[in-house]
């Protein structure tokens, strides 16, 4: 009886299999045909350099190439359907449509340094198929209007390069990671050393085009100012594939300065970065000036045991001339001399902040693969108020029991606090005198679980030093523990749990927008934004109109 029944149980599984690969096997037949013979999709180029499915030669070489956290890259890690690497805005255009047709998930990859991996994961247990950019990634800049016109696959670094090929006195404000995509960084905030001046990328931002649920190409035009002002700091991802940024670049003085001065605990460390919290954010806005940690290990001391070193690096907007007497004015602790600075041109500094030589050739910000690639983990908050004494060396205490942690420090102020937190999703503004982001990274997969416990209990012990009400984080450090949805039917108040941290009060709009410009949901992830309504609640029935003059949902 036993040996029947586990005959049984033998059988059940081998035709769900086969019926689960006879469905794969269908869906990847149907997608195919779609594609070839959607209007969109009729290039020169043939399907098979466009779309590699999971059992094509190259389908992994591919995806690894663009994953930027060995965190998942394990064999676990659920994998797409299709990898789709359009050459073309209408390959883009052909994906989504067939998509749509076949009920395959999309995610879009730009740069593939999502903080959770939603740009190449998914958790559901629908197919889902990777719209990876990396073709699409043309940049054209207009010196005369002082404009760029990026595609979304490009990356910072390739952006900067051609910026500063064509001026070297104009520039952006966006990160200082030169690997990271246009895509995400823009459409989630983007900061970097200029942003106390000029505010974060997405507020330079003056059109964008995008591909909607049905395939449609809009610019801000056609879009409207509620999309438009969603996709510039609300994350991409939940409103369509963004295939293009228009942005305004900035004026930069011929002459710029960097500094880099390090300080251990037993050097002062704790108070001067307790001076620092004070006056970072109410320095004049052409210094930026963050901080960030290492654990030295005790190799590098003279003591047997560890410490911590605090570094002051910073980005002026002027000569050594006129920085010296500043700082000797608001922070004259530091004790910032002369030969400590670095007179440079803006690009030049950009290579300092990626941790590049100032002598490197500027090519090598075109390189799209990090020098360094491991496992890692994140997560941040904003500050509203200084941290204590006390509170600050609990928090050291905790930076060295992890050796592979650190923090970075990031003041606001400045412009950022000139402009309304209703301008943009972004929200983080006035009233945020800094941004902290905590870190861990590895190698070893066998440590995911320590340093993943870590970072949860330094998030933990932070609560009551940073904001509340919500306690804000930034879209672009994304982080699942905060709340996910679970499924396409994820209620507004559900996910006011995680949307709140993101956006606090333009989480409502965006919800809205949502709502009306994505009625099917279709562009969904682990923490995408969701409808107004859940249209499976039994107490309520939804129409879902598609049509884009008319979309709304009407409850009867």
């Amino acid at each position: 009886m036993v040996h029947w029944r586990r005959i049984q149980l033998l059988l059940f599984f081998w035709i769900c299999s086969s019926s689960c690969s006879s469905s794969s096997d269908f869906v990847q037949e149907n997608f195919i045909e779609c594609f070839n013979s959607t209007t969109y999709s009729k290039h020169s180029l043939p399907v098979s350099d466009v779309v590699f499915s999971n059992e094509s030669a190259s389908f992994s070489s591919l995806l690894k190439h663009s994953i930027r956290n060995l965190r998942f890259l394990s064999t676990s890690s659920p994998k797409p359907l299709f990898l789709v690497t359009p050459f073309h805005e209408s390959h883009v255009q052909a994906t989504i449509v067939c998509s749509k047709e076949n009920d395959l998930q999309v995610r879009v990859l730009s740069g593939g340094h999502d903080y959770e991996g939603l740009s190449y994961l998914s958790s559901s247990q629908a197919p889902f198929i990777v719209i990876d950019l990396i073709n699409l990634r043309s940049i054209d800049i207009n010196i005369e209007t002082e404009t760029a016109s990026v595609e979304t696959g490009a990356t910072l670094g390739e952006l900067y390069y051609r910026i500063a090929k064509k001026s070297p006195i104009h520039g952006f404000p966006a990160g200082s990671c030169p690997t990271v995509g246009v895509g995400g960084h823009i459409s989630g905030g983007g900061f970097g050393t200029l942003f106390r001046k000029y505010g974060l990328a997405a507020d330079n931002v003056i059109d964008a085009k995008i591909v909607d649920f049905n395939g449609r190409i809009m610019d801000r035009n056609t879009m409207g100012e509620d999309l438009f002002w969603a996709i510039r700091g609300g994350g991409g991802a939940s409103f369509g594939v963004i295939l293009s940024w228009k942005l305004k670049l900035v004026s930069l003085p011929s002459i710029v300065t960097t500094f880099n001065v390090q300080r251990t605990l037993n050097q002062g460390g704790t108070h001067l970065f307790l001076k620092w919290q004070e006056i970072a954010h109410k320095l004049d806005q052409d210094l930026f000036l963050h901080v960030t940690t290492k654990v030295i290990d005790q190799k590098m001391t003279k003591t047997t045991s560890k410490t911590l070193s605090l570094s002051f690096t910073s980005l002026f907007l002027g000569s050594i001339d006129t920085l010296i007497p500043l700082m000797d004015t608001h922070f004259p602790e530091l004790g910032l001399k002369r030969y400590q600075c670095t007179e440079m041109n803006w690009i030049q500094s950009v290579l300092f902040f990626a941790d590049f030589s100032t002598k490197s050739p500027l090519e090598i910000l075109m390189q799209r693969l990090p020098s360094i690639s491991s496992s890692f983990i994140a997560k941040s908050d904003y500050v509203t108020s200084p941290i204590s004494q006390s509170g600050l060396e609990g928090l050291w205490a905790k930076l060295l029991e992890n050796e592979n942690s650190e923090l970075i420090f990031t003041p606001y102020g400045g412009k950022m606090s000139q402009i309304s937190e209703l301008e943009t999703p972004f929200p983080h503004r006035k009233g945020s005198i800094f941004g902290v982001q905590y870190l861990a990274t590895w190698d070893d997969s066998n440590e995911n679980e320590r340093h993943l416990r870590w970072i949860r209990e330094v998030y933990s012990y932070m609560e009551p030093y940073v904001s509340m009400a919500p306690r804000g984080t930034y879209l672009n450090y994304r982080d699942l523990d905060l709340g996910r949805n679970y499924g396409r039917n994820t209620s507004y108040e559900e996910a006011k749990v995680w949307g709140l941290k993101y956006f606090k009060g333009n989480f409502e709009r965006l919800v809205k927008v949502k709502t009306k410009f994505d009625p099917l949901n279709f562009f969904w992830n682990e923490q995408s934004i969701p409808l107004l309504y859940n249209c499976e609640d039994e107490a309520r029935i939804c129409e879902v109109y598609s049509d884009l003059d008319s979309a709304n949902v009407q409850e009867r």
